[in-house]
């Protein structure tokens, strides 16, 4: 943990120029560029309280909030994994070219994807003027829930990476998990509609805890409790450090693979 932490701390710039180089491409010859960050998650809750709010009638205290506050951390984590996945096969003639510690690329398509997120947090605070939600203190604690959700989102990233360079199909099965992960956090639906035998499958989900924490936040004005802190801290520590411990055991192989 030493030695990651001091070619961290050394590399810090090089990870700040892989971060600025994936927003560049991401939004390259995009006429509205990273505004489709903000854009995105407008149009999603648009279409969906349109077809979940008065389609289906289902009762959510402000819908469009409650929609978006899980929309925009779910699609984060979603993009952030995906892309992070590929980040040592894509890079492998640089890898191979100069030393670089190989963590930084994951991390890097991490924190990417959390620019965007930042950005789509604006679009939950134009939602709540124009529904006209309340705004209270807690959301000073945004950057406590970003913290947990993003330590998670790494360490994901890093065992997604290590195993997508051993087995190729990851690309193509990891596509489906995350679809089906969607469909288990209540994004879209409240927890309240769940059968209870089905409900050990949610709170076997640990996104299922990163959203209700941002959701005590900005749509009921509570501080979380002690023990959705103490589960969001252990969920976000165990990824962290099964992730970095699966890179540290097998980045010495990455060039015979890549």
């Amino acid at each position: 943990m030493k030695l990651y932490l001091q070619n961290f701390l050394k590399y810090k710039h090089l990870l700040r120029e892989l971060v600025l180089r994936d927003i560049k491409v991401k939004y390259r010859r995009s006429i509205l560029g990273i505004f489709w960050s903000l854009l995105n998650p407008l149009m999603m809750m648009i279409v969906m309280t349109i077809v979940f709010s008065n389609l289906f009638k289902i009762q959510i205290e402000n819908f469009m909030v409650y929609f978006l506050t899980g929309q925009i951390l779910f699609s984060f984590f979603s993009e952030a994994t995906t892309i992070a996945m590929g980040s040592i096969v894509t890079n492998a003639n640089l890898i191979k070219k100069v030393y670089i510690p190989k963590y930084i690329f994951p991390i890097s398509k991490v924190l990417s994807s959390f620019v965007n997120l930042l950005f789509s947090l604006i679009a939950v605070f134009m939602i709540m003027l124009i529904t006209k939600a309340s705004f209270s203190a807690t959301i000073f604690l945004i950057p406590v829930a970003f913290l947990y959700l993003l330590i998670f989102t790494v360490g994901v990233g890093l065992m997604l990476s290590v195993l997508t360079v051993f087995f190729r199909d990851m690309n193509h099965i990891y596509g489906i998990v995350i679809l089906a992960w969607m469909y288990l956090t209540p994004i879209i639906y409240p927890i309240e509609i769940i059968p209870i035998k089905y409900l050990l499958f949610i709170k076997l989900n640990p996104m299922y805890y990163f959203i209700a924490f941002f959701r005590e936040i900005i749509l009921h004005g509570n501080i979380p409790s002690m023990e959705l802190n103490l589960i969001c801290i252990l969920i976000s520590l165990i990824s962290l450090v099964l992730g970095l411990y699966a890179f540290y055991k097998n980045q010495n192989k990455f060039m015979l693979y890549i």
